[in-house]
């Protein structure tokens, strides 16, 4: 599924319908360039789960952990993988420790997380040149994946 998204306003929407769909378990693996809205969809998911705390890249700090909201549900796992180069790295960070409760989301995470999960779920963002908008690609990667996929297309 391609979804544009004209404005950073539009990626974090995307995330916010997104985030309901969630539930511990869950491993979103986000690809893009830099500046592609990677950050701003997680900042909508964590909105639609109502987690606590700030969203903001973890680029420096590699995980942030955002608490369950006062309505329960799963913490959300942010994760910037761009300064991992290993999978003894991403092995390092004990993900899967806290994966099976969790939602996972990971940055720049592609060709490195694959293995925390049985199934992930995966989105492409792609910036247009002296744009800001985006092209989002949603790829389902087993589970239930395809038939949440359809609920956020209704």
């Amino acid at each position: 599924m391609k979804l544009e998204l004209p404005t950073v306003e539009d990626t974090r929407a995307l995330g916010a319908r997104l985030g309901p769909l969630l539930r511990g378990g869950d491993l979103v693996v986000l690809t893009g360039p830099l500046g592609a809205g990677k950050t701003a969809l997680v900042q909508g998911i964590g909105a639609g789960m109502q987690v606590r705390g700030r969203i903001a890249s973890p680029t420096f700090v590699i995980a942030r952990v955002h608490p369950a909201g006062e309505r329960g549900g799963p913490a959300l796992v942010h994760v910037d993988a761009y300064r991992l180069g290993s999978l003894d790295e991403v092995d390092d960070l004990d993900l899967d420790v806290s994966a099976a409760e969790s939602v996972t989301v990971v940055e720049w995470g592609a060709g490195l997380v694959e293995q925390l999960a049985d199934a992930r779920f995966e989105v492409v963002l792609d910036r247009r040149e002296d744009s800001e908008e985006r092209v989002a690609t949603l790829t389902p990667h087993g589970g239930d994946w395809a038939a949440r996929l359809a609920e956020l297309g209704s």
